[in-house]
């Protein structure tokens, strides 16, 4: 994954009807991304584990989403195994099973930089199946301002829970 690249080419993708920018500053910002689903939050939550069947191979380290894990256990890793070792992309740190999901760490290139992120996962049910809300905060130093990369996180994640969502109607 290039930053660069990343930055440029995510900047014009499409975004769900509820991703925003919640809050953003020099030293960090909340993004959160919103969509219902037509299945039972299980059934999501479910979905959501199999990581590798949803998320894009452009935005790994290894071009194959099919390389993603997510062992929901607490200190389990949500990890990406590369042709010359891995990658841990978050570690999760509170499971309710069906319900919530939070994990830690810092996504894409904010690995390389001195943050730390929290990534909240919640499933509620609704009349219809279920809403889905990822909420991720990042803090720390952000060489030119976080302000400035929350558009792009928005965007990149905001695409991700998209394909989440159209995996679900599969």
């Amino acid at each position: 994954m290039k930053p660069c690249a990343l930055a440029l080419g995510l900047a014009l993708l499409p975004s769900p009807a509820g991703a925003e920018v919640v809050a953003a500053s020099a030293n960090g910002f909340e993004v959160r991304q919103t969509i219902d689903a037509a299945v039972p939050p299980g059934a999501a939550f479910a979905k959501f584990q199999d990581v590798g069947s949803w998320w894009s191979g452009e935005h790994t380290y290894s071009g194959q989403a099919s390389n993603l894990s997510l062992a929901l256990s607490p200190g389990g890793c949500w990890c990406e195994r590369t042709p010359g070792g891995g990658v841990q992309h978050m570690q999760v740190i509170y499971v309710d099973r069906g319900k919530r999901l939070v994990m830690s760490g810092s996504l894409g290139p904010l690995l390389y930089l001195a943050t730390a992120g929290v990534m909240d996962v919640q499933f509620k049910r609704t009349p219809k199946g279920s809403q889905i809300t990822v909420d991720y905060r990042a803090a720390g130093f952000f060489n030119g301002g976080a302000d400035k990369i929350a558009p792009v996180v928005d965007s990149v994640l905001s695409e991700q829970v998209k394909r989440l969502g159209a995996s679900l109607t599969r």
